[in-house]
């Protein structure tokens, strides 16, 4: 498979080979900060070919959960080894076709790379438990097992990170893999799935069938010899994933919306939580699920840090992520452009105060890409839509409150429950937040982004169904216990009746 240095035609990657689609048919994959760049063309695939990934994958499972686990580590490990050297390269491709600034983008692929060694050192860690029986001469543990093919759909913002989070535990645990990677970023997935069959990755382990969901996400979830499924994306089509699920009762990961918030409170470090703010809300162009969306302000220093947050936000340079001068880059699509602008004339009929920002820019260098201004509206509502629904772009909402106990309450005050940070020098608030809010993530002093891989992700109420990424909580998901028995008595014992 040829590197993106132009337009190039992708296949889909089935049993170890890259195949066309059956369907003949191709989308195309464009640089959202440059719409002229044609970065490649990708299959658009089918449920036949969604169906030969399956099997290829089942067939594979027989062999590969017989690679002994530090064995199948050994592939991983190489996979990041070679994923180091081409850091660089696969940055600069990743800009291309997302639009985050390159540095945020090598960022993503150090969290690939962060997860891929981590996963491989798990390899000879898959720890079960050993315990006495309550019977003599009987010996008890318990062991992982792999769960079979795995389904996973992943989405555009980290296009490498997440499907690292999602394909290295359910290698290591032994399962195979069918991945859809997103449309609007295939590449980045293609690269890291290049990669791994370099490392040695055996025949139909993984496999990728790209287009669009109703045509391969929705066969894919719902196919006969799909073990488990894990989604990224919106709580609305993680929805439908759920329901498609339920019947068999199959395992089902998901991972959805975010609306976080940023407390600040009268003791804050106001420099400190206004670098933080700009970051959580502006980095990767407002495009993340655990994006501070939301920042709540104790009244006391509510004008001083508005006006401060404000100027900064100013100050940011829009542009081509690959411009080592740019701040924060394009929206990824048109579409995504419009929901922006959509929400901030809802944001302006509601009466919230445009402080910044509001606008699409499109002259000069922004002429051809989706770019919006970095946008503040202050005085919000709590209540208010702009500070309630998941944007998914530059675009925060800045609240007063009263104080700690109100901060909490319009915290806790969404469906959504990812991430939340408060900036306060008080100990003992900080620790009663810890506590309180009903998020997965909470941070101190520090913004609503920047998790590390080697703890578990994911959130609460409406972002998740309860299971997490990263750290040794995704083992618990792509695998499942067996406990085992044996009993050298040379007699017939009965647990709870003979003591």
């Amino acid at each position: 498979m040829a590197t993106a240095v132009g337009p190039t035609v992708f296949k889909n990657f089935i049993n170890g080979e890259w195949v066309e689609s059956s369907s003949g048919l191709a989308f195309e994959d464009r640089n959202p900060a440059n719409s002229r760049e044609l970065i490649g063309m990708f299959p658009r695939s089918t449920a036949e070919d969604v169906d030969a990934a399956v099997r290829a994958a089942a067939d594979a499972f027989e062999s590969w959960r017989l690679v002994p686990a530090p064995k199948r580590a050994e592939i991983l490990y190489r996979a990041a080894e070679t994923l180091v050297k081409r850091k660089d390269d696969l940055a600069r491709d990743m800009t291309r076709e997302m639009g985050k600034v390159l540095a945020e983008a090598r960022g993503d692929v150090q969290e690939a790379i962060d997860m891929t060694y981590y996963m491989a050192g798990e390899g000879r860690r898959l720890f079960g438990q050993t315990t006495p029986s309550e019977l003599p001469s009987k010996f008890a543990m318990s062991v992982r097992q792999p769960l079979g093919v795995c389904a996973l759909i992943t989405p555009w913002n980290f296009p490498m990170a997440i499907p690292s989070w999602k394909i290295m535990p359910a290698l290591v645990c032994g399962n195979t893999v069918v991945i859809k990677p997103a449309e609007d970023t295939p590449l980045s997935t293609y690269a890291l799935i290049q990669i791994l069959v370099e490392a040695g990755l055996p025949r139909g382990v993984v496999n990728v069938v790209n287009g669009g969901g109703p045509e391969v996400g929705a066969p894919l979830v719902s196919h006969p010899k799909v073990a488990a499924v894990s989604f990224t994306g919106s709580s609305e089509v993680g929805r439908l994933v759920s329901q498609s699920c339920a019947p068999k009762l199959r395992p089902c990961h998901l991972e959805m919306g975010g609306k976080n918030i940023l407390i600040v409170l009268e003791d804050a470090n106001l420099d400190l939580a206004i670098d933080g703010a700009i970051w959580g809300g502006f980095g990767t162009t407002g495009q993340r699920c655990t994006a501070a969306s939301r920042v709540a302000v104790h009244k006391k220093v509510y004008k001083d840090f508005l006006y401060r947050f404000v100027e900064r936000a100013k100050t940011l340079r829009v542009g081509d992520g690959l411009d080592p001068t740019a701040d924060m880059g394009p929206c990824i699509n048109e579409e995504q452009l419009n929901k922006v602008m959509e929400y901030v004339g809802i944001g302006k009929n509601e009466g919230a105060k445009l402080m910044t920002g509001g606008r699409r820019l499109t002259e000069g260098v922004w002429g051809n890409g989706w770019f919006h201004e970095p946008t503040i509206f202050g005085d919000c509502d709590p209540r208010m839509r702009i500070a309630q629904e998941e944007i998914f772009g530059p675009v925060v909402a800045v609240m007063p409150i009263e104080g700690f106990d109100e901060a909490i309450e319009v915290a806790n005050g969404v469906r959504y429950g990812l991430s939340a940070s408060i900036y306060t020098q008080d100990v003992n608030r900080a620790l009663e937040a810890m506590r309180d809010l009903h998020t997965g993530i909470v941070y101190v002093n520090a913004p609503t982004i920047g998790a590390e891989i080697h703890l578990p992700f994911g959130g609460t109420k409406e972002t998740g169904n309860g299971h997490r990424e990263a750290g040794n909580a995704a083992l618990d998901f792509y695998s499942e216990w067996k406990t085992l028995y044996i009993d050298y008595s040379n007699r017939l014992q009965r647990a709870q009746i003979d003591s």
